[in-house]
């Protein structure tokens, strides 16, 4: 079966789409559901940055894996179009790829937007990463429908 592929955008692709992308990870591990991929990407970024300090420090601290040698990858027509679903972490990020019928928001999900923690310290992170953790199982409900394997 053809893997599923569910995409989390955000501005630079350092903060909060990684750590987004690592929370569904753990979500769908934890509920055994094996046929999506999931990436991440930025709208305003460039390839090959790092993922910020502090987004791997609130990740660790909360023992949800990560891959240590994430880069950043900005957000190509491609990517969006072969997703199944793209999750943006705000309205304006949804409303800026508002041409593709596939895109969504964490606040059109959850009722929430993901505020962005660049700059900021390690709480505002661990508070990020909290927000991401706990709605990542109404996520999963919404966006993952059972298939048959």
């Amino acid at each position: 079966m053809k893997h599923r592929t569910i995409l989390f955008v955000c501005t630079g692709n350092t903060c909060r789409s990684p750590m987004a992308e690592a929370a569904m990870r753990v979500e769908l591990k934890k509920k055994k559901i094996r046929w999506y991929r999931v990436q991440s990407a930025g709208l305003k970024t460039e390839n090959g940055h790092p993922m910020s300090a502090n987004a791997m420090q609130a990740l660790s601290e909360a023992k949800v894996k990560f891959a240590p040698d994430f880069t950043s990858k900005i957000l190509t027509k491609e990517m969006v179009e072969e997703a199944y679903m793209v999750i943006c972490m705000t309205e304006n990020q949804r409303a800026a790829l508002k041409d593709f019928p596939n895109v969504t928001s964490f606040y059109a999900l959850c009722g929430r937007e993901i505020p962005d923690p660049f700059g900021q310290g390690i709480d505002v992170y661990r508070v990020t990463l909290r927000t991401i953790r706990e709605c990542m199982p109404l996520v999963v409900r919404l966006v993952c429908p059972p298939l048959e394997e």
